[in-house]
């Protein structure tokens, strides 16, 4: 199981084509490989969060090409794909009274999923999540 902290991009984009094309191609021509996207679109204009398993920041190529973006980190989950997974994560933070803001992830087809939460206070999920998940 593995439990760090990783970066994310959240950026307004318009609501035509090309437009995600436009976006994540900045990405790819920097190098940075995307390991989640998100995104929730209305009427003219949406928001995509995008989560990078890199070091590096891109935010000042991402101002450069026009978008507005907000760049903030997320933990990252590699666990086993199987029920109760997210139900396990979210008692383990839910009794240490941190609020979980954001969620998503996906399974890698039947081994193991990643899920990329977003918290009240990053530093002691990762610091909890560490300890409770390896204990289990």
């Amino acid at each position: 199981m593995s439990v760090k902290l990783i970066r994310q991009y959240t950026v307004f984009i318009p609501n035509i084509p090309g437009a995600l094309h436009k976006f994540v191609e900045l990405f790819a021509n920097e190098g940075v490989n995307i390991i989640g996207i998100a995104s929730e679109i209305r009427d003219d204009s949406g928001v995509v969060r995008i989560a990078v398993d890199s070091e590096r920041k891109v935010s000042h190529v991402l101002t450069g090409a026009g978008f507005t973006t907000i760049e903030t980190f997320l933990i990252s989950v590699e666990m086993p794909d199987k029920p109760g997974q997210l139900l396990r994560l979210a008692r383990i933070l839910g009794e240490h009274s941190i609020n979980i803001t954001t969620v998503y992830g996906t399974s890698f087809g039947g081994a193991s999923g990643r899920l990329l939460i977003n918290v009240s206070d990053t530093d002691r999920a990762l610091e909890v999540l560490k300890i409770e998940l390896a204990a289990k």
